[in-house]
């Protein structure tokens, strides 16, 4: 089996003294497992970082056995945030969450899509409020749709608007702006309750189910917001 493509990388181990595992998600094929011989050389090492897109040319023995890329960068995003502590942990959160949720060797384009588009919001002044969305059309485009305006009640509470999701066993406030897209009224805990309440769908509804924790990336990206 032998095939090319482009992709972004999701996590990297070593292997061995001078190699590398990796797993690529790629426009054509889905997400992929293989060996970066060599990954560990100055020559390359320093683009493989998470989240980068790179062009590969996979090569397998057979469907049973771990293949081997051969890699070149087509670009280097994670570099551009370095000094950036907050958008460099969304993209290591982005790329886990891609991780976890995606199945191996299964095509879909939307979500390669929706890598690209991760890169074109973290480039915006209120790339946090869009990143919170695109989680959850990351879901939505997984089978795991959170339609928040069928579940909210509308309440006044002490002049404001307020929406409340009840369940037979709990009641949580949504912030306003995930009903109200238009809502300009957004402050920074509003943006954390957002992704706690994203955050809290995953965990009860896809992961626990599938004894999966959420990835400590996305913790350490919240943690580094505060």
């Amino acid at each position: 089996m032998n095939w090319d493509d482009s992709g972004f990388l999701l996590s990297k181990n070593r292997y061995s003294e001078n190699s590398l595992i990796a797993e690529i998600f790629s426009q054509d094929h889905g997400k992929v497992v293989g060996i970066i011989f060599g990954g560990t050389s100055k020559k390359i090492k320093n683009y493989l970082q998470i989240g980068n897109q790179v062009y590969l040319n996979f090569n397998s023995k057979s469907e049973n056995r771990i293949g081997y890329f051969k890699i070149e960068i087509l670009n280097a995003f994670s570099p551009t945030y370095f000094d950036n502590p907050k958008k460099l942990n969304c993209i290591s959160s982005a790329m886990n969450l891609i991780k976890i949720l995606t199945a191996e060797s299964q095509s879909n384009k939307k979500v390669y899509q929706l890598l690209i588009d991760f890169y074109q919001i973290l480039a915006k002044p209120d790339w946090l409020e869009k990143y919170i969305f695109w989680e959850l059309k990351l879901l939505s485009i997984l089978g795991f749709n959170l339609d928040l305006n069928t579940i909210v009640s509308k309440k006044i509470i002490n002049n404001k608007t307020c929406y409340i999701a009840e369940s037979s066993t709990e009641k949580k406030i949504v912030p306003n702006f995930l009903i109200e897209k238009n809502n300009a009224l957004k402050n920074l805990n509003e943006l954390l309750d957002g992704l706690k309440l994203v955050g809290d769908f995953m965990d009860k509804t896809i992961l626990k189910p599938n004894n999966i924790s959420l990835p400590l990336s996305r913790d350490q990206f919240i943690n580094s917001l505060k």
